[in-house]
């Protein structure tokens, strides 16, 4: 997920033109093409929320021919044979069909659905890029968990543009 330093992954009206940062930070490391390149390689799956599967097509779809599972009970349709859309047991869905197949299943988008893997436990880590803004209002990323995790940071990486990106491991405990 990218978020603004106050939280939020989107503004009011829907628009992440801000996630784009024109900050510099000497020591940070450069985010090239090859870097964005090998992180998409390790990605077996995507998971994602409908609205995130229309913003991606209107933005130009960057999942290319990865499998990608679109959480949704609206009646949406596709041409893309690598998508699949989604209404049932969100459990099911990720014990019995997508961790026995697929070893990096990375879910996009969405706070919504985000809150949702959090509540039950369905993540195995969050990696949250954070862009030097603060926007004020908008689409929150964490609003209302209602329940307690801990996390364990596991990396951290500074960018030049001032993005920084942080990986936290979901402790079990």
């Amino acid at each position: 997920m990218v978020s603004s330093l106050d939280g939020f992954i989107a503004k009011k009206d829907g628009s992440i033109a801000w996630m784009q940062s024109t900050d510099s930070y000497k020591k940070g490391i450069t985010l090239t093409q090859e870097y964005i390149t090998e992180f998409l390689k390790s990605i077996d799956c995507y998971v994602m929320g409908s609205r995130t599967y229309e913003q991606a097509l209107e933005l130009g779809w960057p999942y290319g021919d990865v499998p990608v599972i679109v959480l949704t009970h609206r009646d949406l349709t596709t041409d893309r044979k690598n998508v699949e859309f989604y209404a049932g047991d969100l459990n099911k869905l990720v014990t019995h069909r997508l961790k026995p197949n697929y070893r990096n299943i990375w879910m996009v988008g969405g706070a919504v659905l985000t809150k949702e893997f959090i509540r039950m436990r369905l993540a195995d880590e969050i990696v949250i890029s954070i862009i030097p803004v603060i926007l004020g209002d908008g689409t929150l990323f964490f609003d209302y968990i209602g329940q307690e995790q801990l996390l364990h940071l596991k990396d951290v990486t500074a960018f030049k543009d001032g993005m920084v990106e942080l990986t936290y491991g979901m402790r079990k405990e």
